[in-house]
């Protein structure tokens, strides 16, 4: 278990160190959860990991349904509020709404399916996370990671969760704000897709040989 610290002062470290000796510590030197999330990932050292809030807003228990998901063959585990099954006691209407729309926009312009963008459950094989190029420090992380994980033509299996009331402090999310970055991320996303298309596209054609067929297939293995 891998604890990114972000210069707490309610002695969640030595709490942590109470419950599980073993447990290791990352302290983080930027700032923001997509900050924090890079530090932790860094750290992590197995063939999967889970993105685990440190509130108690999200279930430990619920795990198995991510993990079960990787190994029945999904890169992308994406944990959702409000696929079937899931649900939350800590959304406001204000939160909920955003979030449908920006769903809505990414579901539109990138071909997915997703019921729950802003949800920071997740889970994923490590041999994946070059492909997310990850790169954000903010709250936009996991529409980030949404995105590039459908980007990247990973297979995405959507997970239910249940998001409980967090345990202690408050939230460091601003709605308005923060859903801007998150629009902005969008956008900047969108356009980096076409202007991709557009060199693939512009690309010379080359006859068909043992040379040009070998070419593209190695280079489709590195960038898996």
């Amino acid at each position: 278990v891998v604890l990114v610290d972000g210069k707490s002062v309610d002695d969640s470290v030595s709490v942590a160190r109470q419950c599980r000796p073993d447990i290791k510590i990352v302290h983080q030197l930027g700032k923001g959860k997509g900050d924090a999330l890079l530090a932790g990932f860094g750290a992590c050292t197995g063939e999967i990991i889970v993105m685990i809030d440190g509130d108690g807003s999200t279930d430990g228990g619920e795990i198995i349904r991510f993990v079960g998901a990787l190994v029945a063959g999904a890169d992308f585990a994406k944990g959702s509020r409000f696929a079937s099954g899931g649900g939350s006691d800590d959304i406001t209407p204000g939160r909920r709404l955003g979030n449908r729309v920006l769903s809505g926009m990414v579901n539109l312009v990138f071909g997915t399916q997703y019921t729950d963008l802003c949800y920071g459950y997740n889970a994923f094989w490590a041999r994946v996370l070059p492909a997310l190029s990850l790169d954000c420090n903010g709250f936009e992380i996991e529409t980030v990671m949404n995105i590039r994980a459908a980007r990247a033509t990973l297979r995405i299996q959507e997970v239910p969760s249940h998001e409980r009331p967090r345990m202690h402090g408050e939230s460091n999310l601003r709605v308005v704000a923060d859903g801007w970055r998150i629009l902005k991320v969008i956008v900047a996303e969108a356009f980096d897709s076409r202007r991709r298309r557009g060199r693939r596209s512009a690309a010379p054609e080359f006859e068909a040989g043992p040379a040009a067929i070998a070419g593209p297939a190695m280079a489709g293995a590195a960038e898996v």
